[in-house]
């Protein structure tokens, strides 16, 4: 067990004064409560600290070997406390963002170069993965803040409406085979890890749309760029459908849609994090 800062400095005091008693007085504590805290100490050390007797006390090679460390060690709790202190109260420090890689692509760019100007002592690194995922890391602590598709609720956590966004069919430029939803030829590129691919391939099958030659990817990105080369018709989500305006993709019209939801996830303890407060604030304006 380690002994608190409060024992170490009423230790620190009984080795000046050698005296329980004049070392109670001056740290304005009862003697009895100040012998309970000196055997507390004791018992964290593992080995006796003072030699009792009934002048006062006398310190053992072990505490005469701690003296010499304790105020090091009170030095180094003060310093650490201070930079705890100021991690929450300045925009300072180190945190993990969790989005999907795709979210990063046409989200984090938005806001992360003005953020790490303004603010040079602010730390901000990046964890790609599906939402699921991020949610759940998110609950452990393990990432700080996450911008998340359609997050489940949790006691733990406060959940933050960014904007909403549709996943459905889309089309490059182009009329070959590949790219026609009613043909037998027809081609569909998607990221199968993802529930509303899952979804929407399910509603193919009930509306008897041909759904047999799938090209499956782990990067949305990728399908963007394979619809937009006539590969076929991916699955993507609006906002990034549009994001990069040189594909020219267009939504295949009386095709199923998958509603999604933006968010913004943190602990309850974070919020009030003067840094968190800023990267939220930051994300929040661009939408």
């Amino acid at each position: 067990m380690l002994p608190s800062a409060a024992e170490l400095e009423y230790f620190i005091e009984v080795s000046s004064t050698l005296n329980l008693s004049r070392a109670s007085e001056r740290l304005s504590i009862s003697q009895p409560s100040l012998s309970l805290a000196m055997k507390r100490l004791e018992g964290s050390v593992g080995t006796p600290l003072f030699v009792r007797h009934k002048r006062g006390v006398s310190l053992t090679q072990a505490g005469k070997q701690l003296v010499l460390h304790a105020r090091q060690l009170l030095q180094y709790w003060e310093t650490t406390k201070s930079r705890a202190l100021a991690s929450q109260q300045k925009i300072q420090g180190y945190f993990t963002l969790g989005c999907h890689a795709s979210v990063a692509a046409y989200m984090v760019s938005g806001f992360l170069p003005a953020l790490l100007e303004e603010h040079p002592k602010l730390e901000i690194h990046l964890k790609n993965d599906v939402s699921r995922n991020i949610t759940e890391r998110v609950i452990n602590s393990s990432i700080d803040i996450g911008i998340v598709i359609n997050p489940y609720k949790h006691p733990d956590l406060i959940v933050r409406k960014l904007c909403a966004d549709k996943v459905t069919f889309w089309v490059g430029a182009g009329n070959n085979k590949n790219q026609d939803i009613r043909s037998s030829q027809s081609v569909i590129l998607c990221d199968d890890n993802l529930i509303q691919t899952q979804s929407l391939l399910k509603e193919c099958k009930k509306i008897g749309v041909p759904s047999e030659r799938i090209i499956t990817m782990e990067s949305l990105e990728v399908v963007a760029s394979l619809t937009a080369s006539g590969c076929g018709i991916g699955i993507l989500p609006t906002r990034v459908a549009e994001s990069i305006p040189d594909y020219k993709l267009k939504r295949v019209p009386k095709m199923p849609v998958y509603l999604d939801e933006l968010c913004l996830i943190y602990r309850h303890e974070s919020r009030d994090v003067q840094a968190m407060q800023k990267i939220i604030k930051s994300i929040k304006l661009l939408n």
